[in-house]
């Protein structure tokens, strides 16, 4: 194994120990805390804010709404996609993780056995925080923050190095944006569709073909259909 005194060399190696140094001093709640946001909280917090734009673009009367869905949809679908895409890369680079080759590492998370690179919660994380940005900006941005967080975590725990978080990053952000266009072209008609069936309550109201919303609550509105802001959505702006 090599040892901390090794690590001068190895950038990579060494902001390992920095931060997972910080669980050496830190109390064992602290811990048990970090530990639970790194391996569930992130991860149901990122649910948690794909169901609040959805409910705010199914609350109001956007246009758009069906392509802000269907964003919303391709954002845990890249994640499933990009998790996919690591199995071969995790099988090709054969990376250890940390703790199997380095000493000295406080170890919070017990029985990874596979292989450490890339991250799969970091190209989870990502992937849902970028898809969820294509759909509104500034929960977007709060799903990236919390991505970058998972990140952390992870290496905190002591289960990953600092370049399998960062790869992770790099692989959801990148399946997530090129295969976009794709699936918001496969996605949107099929939500339209749903809309356009009489289910127009769970994808925002989509319009008609009459150019009315099939939200009947909306029928009595004279006001132009113009309640999102440009500002905070994506593809519902």
């Amino acid at each position: 194994m090599t040892g901390v005194e090794s690590t001068g060399s190895n950038p990579d190696v060494s902001l390992l120990y920095d931060i997972n140094g910080l669980a050496v001093g830190a109390p064992s709640w602290f811990d048990r805390v970090i530990e639970w946001i790194g391996e569930y909280g992130i991860v149901a917090a990122l649910v948690l804010l794909l169901v609040r734009c959805w409910w705010i673009v199914r609350s109001g009367a956007d246009e758009n709404a069906p392509a802000t869905v269907a964003a919303l949809l391709w954002a845990p679908l890249a994640a499933g996609i990009a998790l996919l895409v690591n199995i071969p890369i995790r099988g090709v680079v054969e990376r250890p993780r940390p703790f199997a080759e380095h000493d000295g590492l406080e170890v919070l998370v017990r029985g990874k056995t596979d292989f450490s690179f890339v991250s799969d919660h970091a190209t989870m994380a990502m992937a849902v925080g970028v898809g969820l940005f294509i759909a509104h900006r500034k929960l977007g941005l709060a799903g990236i923050a919390l991505a970058f967080l998972e990140g952390f975590c992870r290496v905190y725990l002591g289960v990953h190095y600092p370049t399998d978080v960062i790869g992770g990053f790099a692989l959801g952000t990148a399946v997530t944006l090129l295969l976009a266009p794709g699936a918001m072209a496969l996605l949107t008609p099929l939500v339209r569709a749903v809309g356009d069936s009489g289910a127009g309550r769970f994808v925002g109201a989509a319009p008609t073909a009459g150019g009315h919303s099939t939200d009947s609550t909306d029928s009595t509105d004279p006001e132009p259909k113009e309640r999102s802001k440009k500002g905070d959505k994506g593809l519902a702006a």
